[in-house]
């Protein structure tokens, strides 16, 4: 099958279960490109001459950049054809890699760091073109079902890198992950339907138009926050803990991979979440996945003796409540406008991304100072604050009754 024959594979009622597939892989391997360094931060550091303290900005940088390539790259996927633009950053994510792994310097390495992240988000036009070729009824589910697959490569990177650090060095990770972004290139030529968008306005018209959306969508504007605060958490918790792990309770860092997995469990949130939001209960589960996220910081009352078990409970209890909370936020703006779905996914993913970049960014400096209840403590603020909002939100419109207005 060639490149211009899968779009006819796709039922004309939908998005075929085997490119459901192929995309959620697809988008696992290469947001795993934004997790790698994230538990050995202080092995490259060290490496690379970083001082401890600066250690955590590989991780703001990476998801700092992230989000400048969602502002700025990701609105090409309503202006350019989806597949040859998904290939080039692919590509670019691939030698990003390879020269991150060959630096030896904390400049080299933190300017690829950044490139890595800009260049990944090359997942978010795959998201909104399998949006695209879903049908209505079915959408929620299939953006949940790929999501999981992101979210899979989320966590995945995390306990892959710590192991191949521990038994190979932490440069091992970035060759792995350059090979495997040749090999997603592939797939997506292979596999991946042609889209060129209606469009036909210039990129900095199109640019322009994203400030008019956010003004225009309250939905856009309240999911945004809602997520961005909840990633913030996220970060600064799966940030904080390895740092916890290994200074406290003298993890080795396979140990670290090991603990780590235990977020893969909360990737079941993702389906679950979509199929709630195709059934119309956006809102009740918008209000509990905010309380689940804050709640889930309240493990770190257990006393030292479960200290690592409590751990545990907070990272899975935090992954399923933002996992839901994301897929819950995408259906609702994919709902929006249809041709503004690379941009209306932009704006929300960089939100999403720069509240990460942020809580990235204070965990060296919170847990220097606070230690790790100044972590639990802000952690679990954040999903208060944007729960605080939605009530607030809530009670000056009657909007929020609708599935699609949360």
């Amino acid at each position: 099958m060639t490149p211009s024959d899968t779009s006819s594979s796709t039922p004309s009622d939908g998005i075929s279960s085997a490119l459901v597939l192929l995309f959620a892989f697809c988008c696992g391997a290469i947001v795993a490109n934004v997790y790698y360094s994230q538990p050995i931060i202080n092995m490259i550091a060290g490496d690379i001459g970083l001082s401890e303290s600066s250690a955590s900005l590989i991780v703001a940088l990476t998801q700092g950049g992230y989000a400048l390539g969602l502002l700025f790259l990701v609105p090409l996927g309503d202006l350019l054809e989806n597949r040859r633009l998904l290939i080039t950053t692919i590509l670019i994510s691939a030698a990003s890699l390879v020269l991150a792994g060959l630096a030896d310097a904390p400049s080299s390495f933190l300017l690829w760091s950044l490139l890595i992240g800009v260049s990944s988000v090359s997942v978010q036009i795959l998201i909104p073109l399998a949006a695209h070729l879903s049908a209505e009824q079915s959408r929620g589910r299939v953006v949940g079902n790929i999501m999981s697959g992101l979210l899979l490569g989320i966590l995945l990177a995390r306990p892959a890198s710590s192991l191949l650090a521990d038994h190979f060095g932490w440069r091992c990770i970035f060759f792995v992950g350059a090979a495997l972004m040749l090999l997603v290139g592939g797939v997506v030529w292979r596999v991946v339907p042609s889209r060129q968008p209606r469009h036909t306005s210039s990129y900095p018209a199109l640019l322009k138009t994203l400030g008019k959306l956010l003004r225009d969508e309250p939905v856009l504007r309240r999911r945004s926050l809602y997520q961005g605060l909840m990633f913030a958490a996220f970060s600064l918790y799966w940030s904080a803990v390895p740092l916890e792990l290994v200074n406290e309770h003298g993890f080795s860092q396979t140990q670290v991979a090991l603990f780590t997995l235990v977020g893969v469990l909360g990737a079941v949130a993702a389906p679950i979440s979509g199929r709630l939001a195709d059934a119309g209960h956006t809102s009740i589960a918008t209000v509990g996945t905010l309380v689940l996220a804050s709640a889930s910081f309240a493990t770190g009352l257990m006393p030292m003796t479960l200290q690592v078990v409590a751990l545990a409970m907070t990272g899975l209890l935090l992954d399923f409540a933002v996992q839901t909370n994301m897929v819950l936020g995408q259906r609702a703006i994919y709902s929006l406008d249809p041709e503004s779905r690379g941009r209306l996914n932009a704006i929300y993913m960089t939100s999403i991304f720069v509240g990460g970049a942020i809580g990235s960014a204070l965990t060296s400096l919170i847990y220097a100072h606070l230690g790790w209840n100044g972590i639990m403590a802000i952690g679990g603020a954040l999903p208060l604050v944007a729960l605080a909002w939605l009530l607030v939100s809530r009670s000056r419109s009657q909007d929020e009754a609708s599935p699609t207005t949360d």
